[in-house]
């Protein structure tokens, strides 16, 4: 495939992709802000000029726009963010305010926000369970067959035969689970809880940071204690565990997520590993060429991600209005327009400087930067 019909490829799975996932969770917001009484005048996939949409019988307009980079549900008595009363509002018959979300209860207001990151976990959650339905999950008991010479683990005195129970305090119920939190931990000091003999014993190690690259050339940088487990196999997962452990799997999605960005802000990865939509369309265009069900599970990630960047306390995100309704219901009165006017005017800002560093960074994995200076040179 030429370097052209690779990047139409991958915008095409990009929306593919993308598009079901904002409509998951703008259709949180509209179905609970329905169920609360709210009129909805406008769902919108995208951004900027309508591309094509209608109106239904309930005078929402439905459409999709020409910037596929998020969406949004307009509902009515939008027009004031600090949801005060203005003159516009107070106009209005008083069935038809009725129906604006300015005349909710602040309980009201904060479920039609928070519905839709929580739709985005509960999709992923239903995959996630469908799957373990399914395939069932693969179990490796967490067991050490064998220690490479020379590794973190040789020097950390680990030996064949040994059951790791615990890295830094955290359960490992598998040897899948001591590869992903090794993974995650390049370059730090471990604790490790094992059985060795039948007999409790609490070792440290530092894991080896190295890099890695996938079969698409994509790098990353990771921890190794340099094990190997005994043979493992896919294993059914009983019916009445299965909400639990799909649940878990969320949790700890999000837990990756948080420990990532946490090693990036003290500097312990570089923030060259942030993405954006050209990092996220290059992802879904290579997993594209996986199968539908790489493209499945890369889309349970992308949704607990969007459920988790939008729940954060920034303005102009879900997270951002959360805050504001917490504090209105604490001091039983909203927040002064002029204070949340400078808060989403920030939250702009910082949201669109976001953009632009990590767009940055895409181009620059792409090679996109070297191209250039090898033209000017």
């Amino acid at each position: 495939m030429s370097a052209l019909g690779g990047f139409f490829w991958a915008i095409i799975c990009f929306l593919l992709v993308i598009g079901p996932l904002i409509f998951i969770h703008e259709m949180g917001h509209y179905l609970v802000g329905r169920w609360c009484g709210v009129k909805a005048e406008v769902f919108s996939i995208g951004f900027g000029k309508e591309l094509f949409g209608w109106t239904d019988k309930r005078g929402t307009r439905w459409k999709v726009a020409a910037l596929p980079m998020g969406g949004y549900v307009r509902f009515a008595g939008d027009m004031n963010p600090a949801s005060q009363p203005d003159p516009a509002w107070l106009a209005l018959p008083a069935e038809e305010r009725q129906q604006t979300i300015q005349a909710k209860p602040v309980w009201q207001r904060f479920l039609i926000v928070f519905a839709g990151p929580a739709t985005n976990f509960l999709f992923a959650f239903v995959v996630i369970a469908g799957v373990l339905i399914a395939l069932g999950e693969p179990v490796t008991p967490p067991v050490i067959s064998q220690v490479m010479p020379n590794s973190a683990a040789a020097t950390a005195g680990l030996r064949a035969g040994d059951r790791i129970v615990r890295l830094d305090g955290e359960s490992m119920r598998r040897f899948e689970d001591i590869g992903f939190y090794t993974a995650l931990h390049p370059d730090a000091d471990m604790r490790i809880d094992l059985i060795r003999n039948g007999q409790p014993l609490t070792l440290s190690a530092h894991s080896k940071a190295t890099t890695e690259t996938d079969q698409f050339g994509n790098a990353m940088r990771v921890g190794r204690l340099g094990i190997r487990p005994a043979g493992g196999a896919m294993q059914a997962v009983p019916l009445v565990e299965v909400p639990g452990r799909s649940a878990a799997l969320v949790v700890d999605s999000v837990k990756t997520t948080l420990t990532t960005l946490g090693q990036i802000i003290v500097g312990e990865r570089s923030t060259k590993e942030l993405s954006g939509p050209v990092g996220m369309a290059k992802v879904a265009g290579e997993q594209a060429t996986l199968g539908w069900f790489a493209i499945i599970l890369l889309m349970v990630g992308i949704s607990i991600n969007l459920g988790f960047i939008n729940l954060l306390p920034i303005p102009m995100l879900d997270g951002g209005h959360l805050v504001f309704y917490v504090v209105e219901a604490i001091r039983r009165k909203p927040v002064e327009p002029q204070v949340q006017e400078w808060a989403f005017r920030s939250g702009l800002a910082l949201i669109l400087g976001l953009m632009l560093f990590v767009t940055f960074n895409d181009l620059g994995s792409a090679g996109l930067w070297q191209k250039l200076y090898g033209l000017i040179g």
